[in-house]
């Protein structure tokens, strides 16, 4: 009987600014030709990433931490992390309110594990419940209606840029950045994302548990000695300046998957399902 063919792992990728160290071997040469023998890309938002792992329409996804689950496995090595602030994760405020006095929030959904967060923040260390409204990324438009708005990702980074401009429609505001708000209350990182993989997947694939773990590695290590080429191609697709994208790549980012940033991820999901935001995961599981 012949055997069957090997089949290369579908990879669910994301094309925001905070992942583009972790993609470099996959986008640039020598070692795109040589990966695409192993593995085929798709980019998609954050929140589906892992929607397509679990429905099986992919394989390896980078995926929010909120959407773990025990049928997927972490890829050890990468993460997307912040030990501070991460610039990218803006919980905006009129100031006409407090944190604890907010009762509704705008929410861009392009990351759950964001919108976690912002409910742990609330829930548990704030002890009020605001309702979240579902809202496309515009803070004029979400503070037009809401009592504050979170925006996540490039969205988030283009208001800090914009933000006199903003303040100047709505009104003054309070900007806090949700990675240090947890920081501030754990002394932990904060942790966004993880590669993940659907551990069956690798059985039919070219690709083995170490080979897998060792090639997203490697394009992460390639991916920050190469920091100044990044900046140079997200200038013209972000309208934020070069400093500004270089400080957040090198400063405000995170991109290994350390001690401290498992027990986050670890604290993070207790705490998600002590005030009813996620279900429970007693233990995470690695590849």
């Amino acid at each position: 009987m012949t055997p069957s063919p090997l089949t290369k792992l579908r990879v669910a990728a994301i094309n925001f600014l905070n992942p583009a160290p972790l993609m470099w071997d996959f986008e640039h040469p020598p070692l795109a030709s040589p990966l695409a023998q192993r593995y085929t890309l798709h980019y998609t938002q954050p929140s589906l990433c892992a929607d397509e792992l679990l429905a099986a329409r992919a394989d390896l996804g980078l995926i929010p931490i909120a959407s773990l689950t025990p049928s997927l496995a972490i890829v050890p090595g990468c993460t997307i992390a912040s030990l501070h602030e991460v610039r990218s994760i803006q919980l905006i405020v009129k100031k006409t309110h407090t944190l604890t006095t907010i009762k509704t929030i705008a929410a861009d959904t392009a990351s759950r594990s964001s919108l976690a967060y912002a409910e742990i923040l609330f829930r548990k260390f704030l002890h009020t419940r605001p309702t979240f409204l579902p809202a496309t990324a515009d803070p004029i438009a979400m503070l037009q209606h809401a009592d504050a708005a979170i925006l996540i990702g490039d969205p988030a980074l283009l208001a800090l840029e914009s933000r006199e401009a903003i303040e100047k429609k709505i009104g003054p505001c309070e900007w806090h950045d949700l990675a240090h708000e947890w920081h501030t209350r754990t002394n932990l990182p904060w942790v966004a994302a993880v590669w993940a993989v659907r551990p069956e997947a690798l059985t039919s694939s070219h690709v083995t548990s170490q080979q897998l773990t060792t090639d997203l590695e490697a394009s992460r290590n390639h991916g920050l000695t190469h920091i100044e080429q990044l900046v140079e191609q997200w200038t013209p697709r972000i309208a934020i300046p070069p400093a500004t994208i270089r400080h957040y790549l090198t400063r405000n980012i995170h991109y290994h998957l350390d001690p401290d940033c498992i027990r986050a991820i670890e604290l993070f999901r207790q705490y998600a399902a002590e005030v009813d935001v996620l279900p429970p995961l007693p233990h995470l599981r690695f590849l």
